[in-house]
C-alpha cells in the first residue's frame, strides 16, 4: 500500500474514519466529525507518515511557526487532546496515536490511501515483520553465495573463527526484551507471558554487563507491528530479544531470539521446554545464553548467579506472577490489595523461596504508599519480608530496594537506607526501579543534584515510563527548578492523562510559578480522582470564584481527604503555623507517604525558621 500523499491521495481511511484532505474534513462512518484546524493539521501530519514518529519539532514548524506567539507545549497538548477525543482514542491505551515522550507521536493503526497508484509498500502500511521479510526472498541467492565464500575462508584458516563477533557486528552494549507473545490461545494467560517478560528482563539486568531497557518502555510495543529497527532507534538499543511463551498445564515452552536491531538480522535463537517448577532456572538459562552470545562467556559472578537459581513450587510461582502483574499494571489502591493477596499466597505455598518474599515486600510497600493500607501498619511487615528474602538470597536487588525504602520511610535510618539502595544498583545496574528509588531517597534528604543525576539514569533505562517521568518532575520541583518541573510533569500527564498521581505535583508546581488558576484546576482534578462528590467540587469551585485561592484552601480544609501531611501543607500555605505543625507532627506519627518530603517541600519553606519544625526534622534525622 502506498504511503498517503496529500496531493495524489484525496482520501485516507483508517478504521471507521476517513480523512478528506481536499475538503479538510474528518468523517466517522460517513458522518462529518467536527475538528478544529490545529488538531486536523496534526492528524494530516501523522497520516502522511504512518508508522513513523513525527517529532514535536516537526509539528511546531508545521503548525506553530516562529512568528506565532503561543505557548507551544500547552497548544500542542490541547490540540492532541481534542484530536484524541474526536477519534475516541486514549494516550494510555492508544488505538491510533502513540506518544513517544520528549520526541513526538506516531500513527499506529493501518492506513488505506485511496489512490490510483499500483505500487505497494509493505513497510509503510505496517505489515508484520514476518510478512515483510517474504519480500527479501530473491536476495537469498546472493546471501547463500556470500555465506559459502565466508565458510570456505574459515575452513581454509584465512579468517579466524572469532571473526564473527570481532568484525561482523558492532559490540552490543544495550538491548531491549520485547513482550513475549502469549501463544497459549488463552487471554487469561497474558499475566503469565507478561510476568515471564519481566523476569527475563530482571535476569538479564543482573547477569549481563549490557544496559537493559526496563519493562514500562518495552510494554508499549506489546501487540504492535513496529519494525525492529524503529524500535531500536526509539529505545536507543543495539539489540532486541523477542520470542514467545506457551504454558500448558505444568509445562512451559519459551522460544527466544537475539537480533541485531539496526539491521533486523538474526544472531541467535533457541527453544526451551521445562516443567513449571523449573521456570526460574529456565529464565536464568535463557539470560545466560544471551549474555554468552553477546560476550562470549560468563564471568564467575554471572555463573554463580545462574547456579543459585532454584526451582519454585508451580503454584507459588503463578501466585508470585499474579502479584507482580497487579503491582506493575494497576498502580492503584485496588491493584495494591490484589497484589498483596497473591504475594501472601506465594509465601504461604513456598515459605523458602526468596523471590516470594521479595515480591511480598514490594506489595507491602506499595500498599502503604498508595494508601491501600495504613503505612504505619504495613511498612514493618515489608521490612520483615525484605529481610527474610535477603536471608535466603543476599543478592536480590529488588529486596534491597524494598528494605531501603522501609529504612528511609519507617525508621528514618538514612545511612542504612543508602547502603541498601547502593547495593541494589550494584547488583542490578540496569534496574530502572533501583535507580529511581535511590533518586527518591537522595531528593528527600536534600541531595538534589545527585538525585537529578540518578533519575536521569533511570530515565535512560526506561525512557517511556510514566512513573519515571513523573519523578523527574517531582525532583525538579523539590530542587525549585519549576520550569523544568512543569515540562516534565506535563510530559508525564500526556503519557497517562488518566493517572491521578501527577495532578497534585502539577498543582503545587503551578502554585509556585504563580499560575493560580491552573493550580486550582489541577487540584480539583486531584480531588475528583480521589472520590470527591459533585457537591464538594461545586463548593470548591464556587469558593475560588468568590474568595480566590485563600478561600479555596480554607474550604479544602473542611472537605480534604484524611491525609495529615496535606492538611499540614495547606495550613502552612495559609500561614496557620501552629495548625500546620500540629498536622505535620501527626503525619510523622502516621508515617504518611508524603512525610518524607518534609525537608524539601517548597510549600513548607516558611516553617523552616520555627524551632518546632527544626525539632520535627531532628526526630526524622533530617537535620545535619
Amino acid at each position: 500500500m502506498s504511503q498517503p500523499n496529500p496531493i495524489s491521495d484525496p482520501l485516507i481511511r483508517f478504521g471507521i474514519f476517513e480523512l478528506d484532505l481536499r475538503a479538510g474534513e474528518l468523517r466517522r462512518n460517513g458522518a462529518r466529525v467536527k475538528l478544529q484546524e490545529q488538531p486536523l493539521q496534526i492528524l494530516e501530519a501523522l497520516l502522511e507518515n504512518p508508522g513513523r514518529v513525527v517529532t514535536r519539532e516537526d509539528l511546531r514548524k508545521r503548525i506553530w511557526p516562529a512568528d506565532t506567539f503561543v505557548d507551544f507545549d500547552r497548544g500542542l497538548y490541547s490540540a492532541l487532546a481534542r484530536l484524541r477525543e474526536a477519534l475516541s482514542d486514549s494516550a494510555e491505551s492508544p488505538r491510533y496515536i502513540e506518544t513517544f515522550p520528549r520526541r513526538g507521536y506516531r500513527f499506529i493503526a493501518p492506513v488505506e490511501a485511496v489512490t490510483a497508484s499500483p505500487v505497494e509498500d509493505a513497510s509503510a502500511a505496517g505489515v508484520p515483520r514476518s510478512a515483510a521479510r517474504r519480500y527479501v526472498v530473491p536476495a537469498l541467492a546472493s546471501l547463500a553465495f556470500g555465506t559459502c565464500l565466508i565458510l570456505a575462508l574459515l575452513l581454509s584458516g584465512r579468517i579466524p573463527w572469532n571473526w564473527r563477533w570481532k568484525h561482523a557486528a558492532a559490540p552490543i552494549r544495550s538491548l531491549a526484551v520485547l513482550p513475549l507473545e502469549n501463544l497459549s490461545g488463552d487471554t487469561a494467560q497474558e499475566y503469565f507471558a507478561d510476568g515471564m517478560t519481566d523476569e527475563l528482563i530482571t535476569a538479564l539486568a543482573q547477569l549481563g554487563n549490557v544496559q537493559v531497557i526496563s519493562r514500562s518502555s518495552v510494554m508499549r510495543f506489546k501487540g504492535t507491528k513496529t519494525p525492529l529497527p524503529q524500535i531500536a532507534r526509539e529505545l536507543h538499543v543495539d539489540a532486541i530479544v523477542e520470542g514467545s511463551v506457551v504454558r500448558s498445564g505444568q509445562h512451559v515452552r519459551i522460544t527466544a531470539q537475539l537480533l541485531d536491531a539496526s539491521a533486523d538480522r538474526h544472531l541467535w535463537a533457541h527453544s526451551y521446554e521445562r516443567d513449571l517448577r523449573d521456570v526460574v532456572v529456565l529464565q536464568a538459562e535463557v539470560a545466560s545464553a544471551i549474555v554468552r552470545e553477546i560476550n562470549g562467556t560468563l564471568t564467575p559472578l554471572q555463573r554463580a548467579r545462574m547456579d543459585n537459581a532454584r526451582a519454585a513450587n508451580p503454584e507459588a510461582y503463578v501466585a508470585y506472577l499474579k502479584g507482580r502483574y497487579f503491582l506493575n499494571n494497576q498502580r492503584s489502591t485496588e491493584g495494591a490489595r490484589k497484589s498483596l493477596e497473591h504475594s501472601l499466597q506465594a509465601v504461604q505455598i513456598d515459605p523458602d523461596w526468596p523471590l516470594a518474599y521479595a515480591g511480598l515486600a514490594d506489595s507491602y510497600v506499595s500498599a502503604g504508599f498508595l494508601a491501600a493500607l495504613p503505612a504505619r501498619d504495613v511498612l514493618p511487615k515489608a521490612k520483615l519480608a525484605a529481610e527474610k528474602a535477603l536471608q535466603l538470597d543476599a543478592n536480590l536487588s529488588e529486596a534491597h530496594v524494598a528494605l531501603g525504602m522501609v529504612l528511609a520511610n519507617l525508621d528514618f535510618d538514612y545511612t542504612a537506607a543508602e547502603r541498601e539502595f547502593k547495593r541494589a544498583v550494584e547488583l542490578s545496574p540496569s534496574s530502572s526501579y533501583a535507580h529511581q528509588s535511590y533518586s527518591d531517597y537522595l531528593a528527600n534528604v536534600g541531595r538534589v543534584n545527585e538525585a537529578i543525576s540518578e533519575i536521569k539514569l533511570a530515565q535512560e533505562l526506561d525512557p517511556m515510563s510514566f512513573w519515571v517521568s513523573r519523578d523527574v518532575g517531582r525532583i525538579f520541583y523539590e530542587a525549585r527548578r519549576y520550569d523544568e518541573a512543569l515540562a516534565a510533569l506535563q510530559e508525564a500527564s500526556e503519557m497517562n492523562p488518566n493517572s491521578p498521581v501527577v495532578y497534585n505535583w502539577l498543582s503545587w508546581t503551578y502554585d509556585k510559578k504563580g499560575m493560580i488558576q491552573e493550580s486550582v484546576q489541577m487540584d480539583l482534578r486531584d480531588e475528583a480522582s480521589h472520590g470527591a462528590s459533585e457537591e464538594t467540587l461545586w463548593k470548591l469551585r464556587r469558593t475560588f470564584e468568590k474568595s480566590g485561592q485563600p478561600g479555596y484552601l480554607k474550604q479544602k480544609l473542611k472537605t480534604t481527604r484524611d491525609d495529615a501531611y496535606i492538611a499540614g501543607q495547606i495550613n502552612a500555605r495559609l500561614g496557620n503555623r501552629d495548625e500546620a505543625l500540629r498536622w505535620l507532627a501527626k503525619a510523622y506519627e502516621q508515617r504518611s507517604g508524603y512525610v518524607a518530603l518534609l525537608k524539601v517541600d517548597p510549600e513548607l519553606d516558611d516553617l523552616h525558621s520555627d524551632s518546632r519544625f527544626q525539632t520535627l526534622l531532628r526526630r526524622m534525622n533530617l537535620l545535619q
